[in-house]
This record gives structure tokens, sequence and C-alpha cells, in this order.
């Protein structure tokens, strides 16, 4: 029955992804960027009920920008979740870019790419993400710089920060798990870590019971002179809060 389930889920899935790269490729070059928004959260949305999760938002997103969203980092699925409770533009790691059919949606959508091991390139995504953040725009990042199975947090890396100290915007802390959603318990399932392949956690996620992605966001705040190093403890501090309600 796992399986049966996972395939129907799977199909549905790749469908509506197909269906999401024609919408990139023939409608969004009429489209005004507000609407383009528009499409990328009511397809995430969608893409969230066809692989059986519920999504579960506590507290407020931001209303428009200039805003910094500071997320843990869990799973593939992080992205989606966010999107789906609010459109936002993504800084995410070079690789998934080159991830078949996701990499060309998460282009479509505006994710930002960085080399995790290039100085040089986080300096041009900061440049680039200071940028979207004077214009107005709402800008998330995963400071831990990589996947965890969502039970501690990790260290958080000031470099991303920076940009928000640049455009002098304000960060919002926010806190993202997954659950059973009979049990209200963890469910790791969704998680992306260690030597696991995506295809492992896809097929886990779409052949298990259905799961609840809840989103927690935090205060908005300002760096008020702090240090992006300073700023970047502070902001763990407060997703690592909003974890534990």
């Amino acid at each position: 029955m796992n399986s049966l389930r996972a395939a129907w889920r799977l199909g549905r899935a790749v469908l509506h992804a197909l269906a999401g790269l024609g919408i990139i490729l023939f409608v969004f070059p009429r489209r005004s960027e507000l609407q383009r928004n528009a499409h990328v959260q009511a397809w995430a949305l969608k893409m969230l009920t066809l692989l059986g999760i519920r999504l579960e938002l506590h507290g407020h997103p931001p209303a428009s920008g200039p805003m910094l969203l500071v997320a843990n980092h869990i799973s593939w699925l992080d992205i989606l979740v966010m999107h789906a409770a609010r459109h936002c533009r993504f800084v995410a790691k070079a690789e998934v870019r080159h991830w078949p059919l996701i990499g060309r949606l998460a282009t479509g959508g505006g994710t930002l790419y960085i080399e995790r091991e290039s100085r040089r390139d986080a300096m041009r995504v900061v440049h680039h993400m200071a940028e979207s953040l004077k214009r107005g725009e709402i800008v998330a990042v995963f400071p831990e710089g990589t996947t965890s199975d969502g039970q501690d947090l990790l260290p958080f890396h000031a470099n991303l920060i920076q940009a928000a100290i640049s455009a002098d915007a304000p960060a919002q802390p926010v806190a993202l798990s997954f659950l059973d959603t009979a049990t209200r318990r963890t469910n790791l399932a969704p998680c992306y870590v260690g030597d696991d392949t995506l295809a492992q956690s896809l097929w886990r996620t779409l052949g298990g019971p259905p799961i609840t992605a809840v989103v927690r966001y935090g205060t908005p705040r300002k760096a008020g002179g702090k240090g992006r190093r300073e700023w970047a403890a502070e902001l763990r501090s407060a997703v690592d809060d909003l974890r534990r309600h």
C-alpha cells in the first residue's frame, strides 16, 4: 500500500511540476512580478496537497518587504513549504540549479544560487541579496548552510546575514518542522541528511502517512548596530526558541 500511495502521489506531483514549468515558460513573460509571485505561491500550495502534506502556520508572515527570512533547514521540502506560506526569493546551494525539473522551477521562482566553497561567490550573492532587499523584496536564507534532522540547530553562518545589515533591512526568524498529522510527533521522513539521496527522501515522504509542515514566524528585528556574527547568533537563538514551541 505504501508503494502504491507513493507512486500515485509521485505521478500527480510530476504532472503538476510539468504544469509549473509550462507556466514559467509561457505565462510568466506576460505577467507582472506580483502576479508571478502569486502563481508561485498557489503552485506550491497545490504541490503540498498532492504530496499529502498539510500546511500549518503560526505567527505572521511578512506582508511586504524588505525582509530577510532566516530559517532552519531540514529538507528539500523547505523551499516549497516556505513558498506556500509566503512567496520569497531564496538563496540555495548551486547544486539545486542542476536538479532535474526542480532546478528549472527553482530558477523560475527567482532563486539565487551560491557556491558554498567559494568566498568570492558568497560576496557576490550577498551583494545581490542586498540589492533585492533594497528593492523591497522578501529574501529567505538557511544560515545553517546544510540540512539537519531537525532535532538540533546547527551554528549559523553569518556571511549571508550581512545582506540585511548592508540594506538596513529587518530579519525575521522562521522555524520549520514536519509532524505526523495523526500523532503530532516529529516525522523524519522528509529529512535529507547524511547519505540520503533526494530520491530516497522523496520516496519515504510520498509513501508514508500524512505529514503536517509547520511554519512558525517570529518577530522581525533589525541589527541595531550589531555586527553580523553577533546578529547571526541572536537570530539563531530566536529560531531555536520558535522550534521549541
